[in-house]
């Protein structure tokens, strides 16, 4: 007879491979039908609100891996906080506007802006967005994100621009906003002003020359004809130098070098005289700061005045302690220059081209004049010397090319007017990681005004109109018709239209008698327009509200979108538009370093989807420290697919032994389960207290290591292991299987909704084999809740102790393997000569221990009777011997009293009396 048939064996149509790559998108497919968004939001739609406000990536290209850690870190906190007694509306977005659209149309799309008006090439711009939009959509939905797909948020949307307006003309009201002329960074190779969010350090070669300026006039504290050395690295800015500026508190040294006298400051006197090649020098004289204040130097180019100024922005880190001033050209020179009454000369125009207030040097590109300066100091005696160094330098984060500071007419947003609600914002914000909220402090404590234009055609216009006077004109009349102009038709009516045509009717200012009006041809920054967000978004939408609970976006956005949110927000409304802020690191490849195409290191999500599946990539998600900077490969991630198959062999092997199991009619009340069944649910109530816990304070490591700790160790290692000798072997209604199957379910229900929100596809496939569940989807589930086991307490610390002697027994089974001695564990008679305690705790165990060991005979004995080869451990000694009988055909197990009944010659009396129930039904 074979027995096989008798044997209560797995079933299940849950297949063993994910088969992901093909299976995921069908399933996105089915929820896309299922409208599963809408019906998730109307479940929960009388929870309390949870917002999670999306950052909006750049509307260019195909998505990266920075890219899908972002949005898969986002779905687990929105799926797992709708599970949870929230409403989580999830509305992605788009930042839409700015050079790199430009770029990829007159480069890469050979698009003629010369050939069209504005308004012509906006459209074009407008176009390209919402193809980039479609294709990045598609790519965010096949990593299972889950949100209002159909709806997203778009900077360039008429009802986004109106609200943006609002946005600049309530800060404008407030008095944050204001024209000057300043110096700011500017790109030359993107020809515009750029916020600090769009500067990024790369490593420049640049000439260093220290140049002596003649005393003109001494003012009786130095000599006529000595002369302060100043230095740079930039030397182009020295035609457009005016001044010196010196610290008043430090002390300065006339040295005498040969016939010349040169004046630096005291603690620099060494270094300077080092790198200027000064062998032999003394100091004749020394004089403070403060007494240099006036002094005329004159300029060693051009003969014109330079004046010796009091600074507090300069050091002794470097140069000489006299600082090159050209208040057109850095952010303290100009803050002097106007102290002291300087003019803001900015000799290079916006493509970075020496202009005809640098006599000799007209029409070269700055750094091509540098040379051509330097020879010049050279030959007027003034250059003391040049060398080249490499050093950090701001670049163009978009073009990559170097950046200037120059002086232009611009439009900022005033901080300093709000700075201390900003900082107190600031305080009053959870942030995680805690340093973030010193990063973005020390930010906002240290950073000068915004400079809120810039010179391009793609993006929201400045909404101010000029009178015939010159003055700017920024009311609440011109901001409500503007911003209601831009909801009608977008913001494109701004460059179609004149300036009286954008007007409300009958408007009259009294700067303009004739009735003329122009417009700013400016558009904001970028960081404006998603800046602006709480209000076009937050505000905006019935589904949201303001302050959202969290903003998650990379580390880099602290100089970034943190910021400008930051600002905006306290600028009208007088609080964060966030509750908290949590950062994330960059993904790396596999060695750690960047990645890059001409490295060919570059972890494409789409081609790992495409391999792997998207839950793996959401997996490698939750393993990884992601505050940190994270490393992804294929190594990585292969080991990640190992885990995800033991967790989705875990549940296969649970539903397989479901098959006949009903829970309205064979589960087994608590309180009567076997207290080996009521140890596991204990085990899996930690686990849910743990994995919530993780979840709520989005520690997703802890979520990953958890499940797969408890899948290896607790249920494959030890529940999973023994069980097969019941739920196999016992007749189907057994109290024991039944027992454990009741366990099985609670466990298979918990590990499904507790991994949904970081694998949503597996676990709904696995829901979809579920019977007696009512919901379509675990997505339209809560998270699972602890079950009240009677004795807890009592009862895990007694199994506890119990695994502690049990990983004993596995010590001495394996080296009884290694002997020889046995095969597998269930040749092995077992014999226990355990200590006191342990010898209690096996009695009072009601359980068949030598199945909880998967042993075939198990014999316990007084600790004195211990043999000397017996293997000695912590919880007593034992020995391991082969177990005498035969194997029974159906259980494997061996026992001497296999054939006891000759009707089953071949199986133990226990398998033969259930063999014998089971032929009678």
């Amino acid at each position: 007879m074979d027995y096989k048939d008798t044997l209560l064996m797995p079933k299940t149509d849950f297949p063993m491979r994910g088969n992901l790559p093909n299976r995921e998108p069908d399933m996105q497919k089915d929820w896309e039908e299922q409208d599963i968004y809408r019906l998730v939001q109307e479940r929960t739609k009388d929870r309390p609100k949870f917002v999670l406000h999306d950052g909006p990536p750049y509307a260019n290209g195909d998505i990266h891996m920075g890219h899908a850690l972002n949005k898969i870190l986002k779905d687990f906190i929105v799926r797992y906080k709708s599970m949870s007694g929230y409403n989580a509306p999830y509305v992605p977005g788009w930042d839409t506007h700015g050079l790199p659209i430009e770029t990829a149309l007159t480069k890469n799309k050979k698009v003629n802006r010369k050939e069209m008006s504005v308004a012509e090439f906006r459209k074009l711009c407008e176009e390209y967005a919402w193809k980039q939009i479609e294709g990045q959509r598609e790519q965010f939905k096949r990593l299972g994100v889950r949100g209002d797909w159909e709806n997203p948020y778009v900077t360039l949307k008429p009802e986004y621009e109106a609200q943006q307006i609002r946005v600049f003309g309530e800060m404008a009201k407030r008095g944050y906003i204001y024209k000057g002329l300043k110096p700011v960074n500017w790109s030359p190779s993107s020809e515009s002003a750029l916020a600090e969010a769009e500067i990024e350090y790369q490593d420049k070669r640049s000439a260093s020359i220290y140049v002596a300026f003649g005393v003109k006039d001494g003012k009786g504290v130095l000599e006529n004809g000595e002369r302060i050395i100043i230095w740079t690295t930039t030397p182009w800015t020295i035609p457009a130098n005016l001044g010196i500026s010196v610290h008043p508190d430090l002390e300065y040294s006339v040295i005498a070098v040969g016939e010349d006298r040169f004046v630096v400051a005291s603690a620099l006197v060494e270094s300077v005289a080092s790198a200027c090649g000064f062998d032999q020098y003394e100091v004749t004289r020394t004089v403070k700061g403060k007494d240099l204040e006036n002094i005329i130097a004159e300029h060693p180019l051009y003969g014109r005045d330079s004046l010796v100024m009091l600074g507090e922005h300069v050091t002794t880190d470097a140069g000489t302690g006299c600082v090159h001033t050209a208040p057109g050209h850095g952010e303290d020179d100009f803050i002097i220059g106007q102290k002291y009454g300087l003019d803001v000369l900015c000799p290079v125009d916006e493509k970075g081209v020496m202009t005809s207030e640098a006599p000799g040097f007209e029409g070269m590109f700055y750094d091509d004049a540098n040379k051509a300066i330097t020879q010049q100091l050279d030959e007027k005696g003034a250059l003391v010397k040049l060398e080249f160094i490499t050093h950090s330098y701001p670049h163009d984060w978009r073009t990559k090319k170097p950046t200037i500071f120059r002086a232009t007419a611009q439009w900022f947003a005033s901080i300093k007017d709000f700075r201390s609600d900003l900082l107190d914002a600031i305080k009053e914000t959870k942030w995680v990681p805690e340093w973030g909220e010193q990063r973005l402090h020390n930010m906002v404590r240290d950073r000068g005004d915004w400079c809120i234009s810039r010179q391009r055609a793609w993006g929201v216009p400045i909404p101010v109109f000029y009178a015939e006077n010159g003055e700017p004109i920024i009311t609440d009349e011109t901001i409500e018709h503007v911003s209601e102009l831009f909801r009608q038709h977008g913001s494109n009516i701004w460059f179609e239209k004149e300036a009286k045509d954008l007007l409300p009717e009958g408007f009259t200012h009294p700067g303009s008698p004739n009735g003329t009006f122009t417009k700013e041809q400016d558009i904001m920054d970028v960081w404006f327009d998603s800046g602006s967000s709480h209000q076009a978004v937050l505000e905006e939408r019935d589904d949201l509200v303001r302050p959202a609970d969290l903003y998650l976006e990379g580390s880099d956005q602290y100089r970034g979108w943190f910021n400008s949110s930051l600002s905006t927000a306290v600028a009208v409304t007088g609080k964060a538009p966030y509750k908290g802020v949590l950062s994330h690191g960059f993904a790396l490849d596999g060695e750690g370093r960047k990645m890059s195409k001409s490295i060919g290191n570059v972890v494409v999500p789409a081609k790992v989807m495409k391999q792997l599946g998207a839950d793996i990539l959401r997996l490698w998600v939750s393993s990884v420290d992601y505050q940190a900077d994270v490393r992804v490969s294929d190594a990585i991630l292969k080991q990640v697919a190992e885990v995800y198959r033991k967790v989705r062999n875990t549940f296969r092997f649970l539903h397989g032994n479901l098959f006949d199991f009903n829970p309205s009619v064979n589960a087994v009340d608590v309180k009567d389960l076997r207290e080996v069944d009521q140890y596991m649910l204990i085990k899996l109530n930690k686990l849910i207290d743990k994995v919530k816990k993780a979840y709520d304070e989005y520690e997703f490591a802890v979520v990953y290591h958890s499940i797969h700790n408890f899948c290896t160790i607790e249920l494959s290692s030890f529940y999973l292991d023994f069980a097969k000798d019941v739920v196999y072997i016992e007749h189907a209604d057994h109290p024991d299987r039944r027992s454990m199957q009741t366990v099985f379910y609670e466990t298979l229900l918990a590990l499904v909704k507790l991994t949904a929100p970081i694998l949503p596809h597996t676990a709904d496939e696995m829901w979809s084999h579920l019977s007696f569940v009512e919901e379509a989807s675990v997505q339209l589930t809560d998270m699972p809740e602890t079950i009240a086991v009677p004795d807890s307490q009592a009862t895990e610390e007694k199994f506890d102790r119990f695994m502690e002697l049990r990983n004993d027994v596995l010590k001495a089974l394996e080296t009884a393997r290694n002997e020889k001695i046995i095969g597998r564990s269930l040749e092995a008679s077992l014999t226990l000569y355990p200590n006191k305690e342990n010898r209690d705790l096996l009695s009072s165990i009601k359980e068949n221990i030598a199945q909880l060991f998967i042993v075939s005979e198990l014999t316990v004995k007084d600790e004195s009777e211990a043999p000397e080869n017996a293997q000695s451990f912590t919880t007593g000694k034992m020995t391991v011997e082969k177990a005498e009988g035969q194997m029974c055909e159906r259980s494997r197990v061996i026992s001497k009293d296999v054939g006891a009944n000759p009707k089953y010659p071949t199986l133990s009396l226990r398998n033969a009396e259930i063999v014998e129930k089971y032929y009678q039904k």
